[in-house]
């Protein structure tokens, strides 16, 4: 099974496993079935969510209101929408 997915209306589908309180936000390859993000937030008050939903934007060259996290608000294991996103996955890996 793969990290990523398109559903049914071409929206992209991810599914991360987050870390947090890392030095800098990157992705760190996989874990498991899923794509690991190390986050530079702490998960209090909801900042690491936020902090991931501003990353997966920036990557994936959106704004913030098109990425949805489905599943996982208090969990490391995240599920994330990408409404009509610009780039494809690889853009996690992309050095800009």
């Amino acid at each position: 099974m793969s990290w990523y997915r398109y559903d049914e209306a071409h929206n992209l589908v991810l599914t991360l496993h987050i870390q947090t309180g890392a030095k800098i936000t990157e992705a760190a390859g996989l874990h498991g079935d899923a794509l690991k993000i190390k986050l530079a937030a702490a998960p209090v008050e909801g900042k690491a969510n936020s902090a991931l939903i501003k990353f997966i934007a920036w990557h994936f060259g959106v704004p913030m209101r098109q990425v949805i996290l489905k599943q996982g608000d208090k969990s490391r294991r995240k599920i994330i929408m990408i409404h009509r996103p610009i780039h494809s996955p690889e853009a996690l890996f992309n050095i800009v």
